[in-house]
């Protein structure tokens, strides 16, 4: 075999072995850690937003951020679930808009927030948008901390 070809071969096999090493490390790579809160944060926001839907409203209550809880009563919560969704009908759609991270809302102490938005779609209301915000609450676990249709 002719030495140049030698070479060759060797320098292609380490080329595979190095390529093969980038993309492992590639893969390897963790997400941003922000995206990554979010994604945390939606799903915390999408089995609250569950219980909600079926009507568990003390559930939703229980499982509600401490904020959340200090600043409404299960009563409380209950009666204004079943005054503002109960007409609303069951939901036929919910498509994610927005998923934003934040230290800082309005009225609220600073801490991990982030503010999810959805389009959703009513039995008896076509468009609506739903704003629910998880926070970072003291035990370390997402906990939605706020609701809102518009």
């Amino acid at each position: 075999m002719q030495p140049s070809r030698i070479v060759s071969q060797r320098w292609a096999a380490l080329g595979w072995v190095a390529g093969s090493a980038m993309l492992l490390v590639f893969l390897s790579v963790p997400a941003p850690a922000q995206q990554k809160l979010e994604q945390v944060a939606q799903q915390s926001a999408e089995a609250w937003l569950a219980l909600t839907d079926s009507g568990t409203y003390g559930e939703s209550w229980q499982q509600s951020a401490s904020l959340f809880k200090a600043a409404v009563t299960h009563p409380q919560w209950a009666a204004a679930m079943r005054a503002s969704r109960e007409p609303l009908g069951r939901v036929v759609s919910r498509k994610l808009l927005s998923a934003a991270y934040t230290k800082s809302l309005p009225g609220a102490p600073d801490g991990e927030y982030v503010v999810i938005q959805y389009e959703t779609r009513f039995e008896h209301k076509q468009s609506a948008v739903e704003t629910v915000t998880p926070m970072l609450d003291k035990d370390g676990k997402w906990r939605v901390s706020g609701y809102f249709i518009k």
